[in-house]
């Protein structure tokens, strides 16, 4: 039977109620997870061709899938107005967006977290239909941004729309979604330890066995497949990785670095500022979508050629990866020219995104911090002549740096600039200024750049994901006792009378039916009426809405429970294996126990 059938057998089966899901075997999840992977690769590979073919005939009028994103290209033969090229991209990129998916506007990861938190992990399937061919044209037309950011919204559309058609349970669906973003992302830049550690850091909100494991299957499954389309070499060749080390960092370089890192965390602060702050701003420009896309497209197209006229580069247009090997390549870049470069690719960002553009900020984030980090390089090589200052290596520290301060993801940027480069010379630098970079842009501001976005669209994420330690107290611990079991045949006004006077706060009553647990009445939240309730029994008022637990179950496990079956009440029992009767009852768990138990743990 094809696995596509025995999912669907064993995850939509006709008993499974319209309002619940189902949960499959670890095994059978991985198994998907494996499928996802393979997707989000050939998402990587159709990605990079779409890209190619719209770089191909914006700039040269060629249908052509040959691109290099890491060398320099030939002049345009269309010369001044090339300047339009962002501008014709860009009004496409919106009539697609406006037309089929907004979740496909901007650079892609905050619409992911929202879908964590916000819409239960569910993602649209036309979503990696549209981000693919919005993206493509915004970063082949011209425009500031990054192919990591599509990937990464395309990787986990594919993995929640397929977790959507197997009905399965949330946590599924997130973490699914998670493992498309992730395995999308190590096709991308071939960081299979990257796109782990992304997904861990950025979108997880549980990290366990039974979420790790998908993950680590789609992102190892999606760079072999990587790797067998695009090659084994790594995203960025860095020439000093050949040179062998034989001694420890010098000392003077050492505090070089650390002031790297905090430049780098304000380089990170100004980033995050100026593109929020275009994203608000160019939405209150007079016009509709069309004409403030216009007004920042043709600003991109001006600095970019003026780039040209000056340094017969195209510096700002695109991903930038083949300025940042130029940099790499220790190729004689003066410091004005890399602090230009520095915040000319801050505000093309910005504007690209704020005016409605398609695409990531990671790639942007390598680009700024090369420039930086090269500019530091420049200035200690003429401090200290002797003391052995490459502005290659400090870029690429700097963009280690730059990727940890703006993201907040700061292992996913050392792991990932180590995968992409391959040079273990500077990992201790590394470490150092990326730590610095980020303590310092959490500082200056809370948010990174992509959590900033959804704070101002109101709808923040919290900024510690992990488990609360409320999660594991025992049940018998925080459930209450204040309940009296009461016959299901017994009329409401009987009832009334029956619950004791001297308790405090509303009494739980559980209903029995010849021993057999058969509901509850929550009585503290119905308003007694002697007229409509006296020949009302118990029967006809009570609640199904319950799960049974056991007096030595974890919190987390309760909650789980009742998430899954869509319950709110949680009737607990003496212990393991006891038959869930009334005479077994020693307490319940309602929404107040909960909310008890996160309130003490929070303030105690």
């Amino acid at each position: 039977m094809p696995l596509l059938d025995r999912l669907q057998l064993s995850t939509t089966s006709t008993d499974l109620p319209p309002h619940e899901s189902r949960i499959v075997s670890l095994p059978l999840l991985c198994m998907i997870a494996f499928a996802i992977g393979l997707v989000a690769a050939a998402g990587a590979v159709v990605f990079r061709i779409l890209i190619s073919v719209v770089h191909n005939l914006f700039f040269y009028g060629r249908f052509s899938t040959v691109y290099d994103a890491n060398l320099f290209d030939a002049p345009s033969p269309f010369g001044p107005a090339i300047i339009l090229a962002p501008v014709v991209g860009g009004l496409i990129v919106v009539w697609l967006v406006k037309t089929f998916a907004p979740e496909a506007k901007g650079h892609g990861v905050p619409e992911v977290m929202f879908a964590i938190y916000h819409a239960k992990g569910n993602v649209r399937g036309v979503v990696a239909i549209v981000k693919s061919l919005a993206s493509a044209i915004s970063i082949g037309s011209g425009a500031s941004v990054g192919r990591e950011g599509p990937i990464i919204q395309i990787g986990a559309s594919f993995g929640s729309t397929v977790a959507r058609m197997l009905r399965l349970a949330r946590w599924e669906k997130i973490t699914l979604l998670s493992a498309g973003a992730g395995a999308g992302i190590a096709a991308t830049f071939n960081t299979p330890l990257g796109g782990v550690l992304f997904a861990v850091e950025m979108l997880l909100p549980e990290v366990s066995t039974r979420t790790f494991l998908p993950v680590v299957v789609a992102t190892a499954t999606a760079t072999y497949a990587g790797r067998i389309a695009f090659g084994l070499d790594p995203a960025f060749i860095v020439p000093l990785a050949n040179l062998e080390v034989h001694q420890a960092v010098d000392f003077v370089q050492l505090i070089a670095f650390a002031v790297l890192g905090a430049l780098a965390g304000i380089a990170s602060w100004a980033f995050i500022r100026s593109l929020a702050w275009c994203e608000d701003t160019f939405p209150k420009l007079p016009g509709n979508e069309y004409t403030q896309n216009i007004i920042g497209m043709l600003m991109i197209g001006v600095l970019g050629y003026g780039f040209f006229l000056v340094t017969g580069q195209y510096h700002t247009y695109g991903v930038g990866y083949a300025t940042i090997q130029d940099i790499l390549n220790d190729q004689p870049y003066t410091l004005a020219l890399l602090l230009l470069l520095l915040a000319a690719k801050i505000f093309a960002t910005s504007v690209s995104l704020g005016a409605g553009a398609s695409g990531g900020v990671f790639s942007p984030s390598l680009f700024i911090g090369a420039a930086l980090g090269g500019a530091v390089g420049v200035i200690g090589m003429t401090l200290f002549p002797d003391r052995g200052f490459a502005p290659a290596e400090f870029a690429l520290v700097g963009m280690g740096a730059l990727v940890g301060g703006a993201t907040g993801a700061s292992m996913t940027a050392i792991v990932m600039i180590f995968e992409m480069t391959r040079d273990y010379n500077v990992i201790v630098p590394l470490v150092l200024a990326v730590g610095i970079a980020l303590g310092v842009r959490r500082w200056l501001i809370a948010d990174n750049i992509y959590t900033i976005k959804l704070r101002h669209r109101g709808r923040p994420i919290p900024q510690i994901r992990h488990t609360n330690m409320y999660l594991v107290r025992q049940a018998k611990e925080l459930m209450a006792t204040n309940f009296i079991v009461l016959p299901i045949d017994m009329t409401v006004s009987d009832a009334l009378k029956a619950l004791p006077a001297e308790m405090d706060g509303p009494i739980h009553v559980i209903v029995e039916d010849e021993g057999r647990i058969a509901g509850f009445v929550r009585f503290g939240t119905i308003p007694y009426m002697a007229d409509r309730r006296a020949h009302q029994t118990l029967r006809e008022i009570m609640s199904s809405d319950y799960v049974i637990a056991s007096q030595t179950h974890i919190l987390n496990s309760v909650i789980t429970r009742m998430n899954q079956r869509n319950r709110s009440y949680a009737i607990v029992v003496a212990g393991p294996g006891v038959v869930p009767r009334t005479e077994n009852i020693v307490g319940v768990i309602d929404t107040s126990e909960i909310a008890e138990a996160v309130i003490s743990n929070h303030y105690a």
